[in-house]
């Protein structure tokens, strides 16, 4: 079965990102989708034929999770943005940045975890800030009953063991430079008013 292309052009005209700049980041998006699939299909076509002791084979089969995740984090990023027809109201004007419930078990978990929403916040906000590309992620571990904010550097390293995504914020330059340059914690600023926690809580 091959994997399917998500649309996501319901957040063109989202505040705070141009067009342009979305217009690229699905297309780059699209390009791991495709790329998954031909290599999937190499594989598959590999293994029919038990070419497995293949260099071929080992470096194809090490960058298939590089392709994958980089197609599934990508969908969560996008996912979990505020559409634009949730950004006005019905008289056209712009609604106040959408806000966690304070009632739901995702903010509780996180009072639990970092003692105040203001302070999960500023942590994840100063990860965002780090030097470097990659995400970063609030991830939820089943096992523990905990939440963690991580940086994962490659789509393919870094990930926490059997761990939920739960919010993921692209800081790569891709996502940011076109409209923001170097101004990365300006971008990080635009990106905590456009979260869709119900999105986000319904990871939970």
């Amino acid at each position: 079965m091959q994997y399917e292309v998500k649309k996501f052009n319901h957040l063109l005209g989202l505040a705070g990102f141009s067009d342009k700049l979305l217009e690229n980041h699905f297309t780059l998006y699209q390009g791991y989708v495709n790329n998954f699939n031909k290599l999937d299909e190499i594989l598959v076509g590999m293994e029919k034929e038990e070419k497995y002791g293949t260099p071929e084979f080992a470096e194809l089969n090490r960058r298939l999770s590089w392709e994958f995740n980089g197609m599934r984090l990508h969908e969560f990023y996008f996912g979990n943005l505020t559409p634009v027809a949730e950004q006005k109201l019905a008289t056209g004007r712009e609604k106040e940045p959408q806000k966690i419930n304070e009632q739901s078990d995702l903010f509780k978990a996180i009072i639990k975890e970092f003692s105040s929403y203001e302070f999960w916040e500023k942590d994840f906000r100063a990860m965002g800030a780090m030097r470097g590309i990659g995400w970063i992620i609030l991830y939820y571990d089943k096992v523990a009953d905990r939440l963690f904010n991580v940086w994962v550097n490659e789509h393919d390293t870094g990930h926490f063991s059997g761990c939920v995504p739960l919010l993921v914020m692209d800081v790569f330059e891709h996502a940011y430079m076109l409209d923001y340059g170097i101004k990365k914690n300006d971008y990080v600023d635009v990106f905590i008013k456009m979260i869709n926690w119900k999105v986000v809580s319904e990871r939970l």
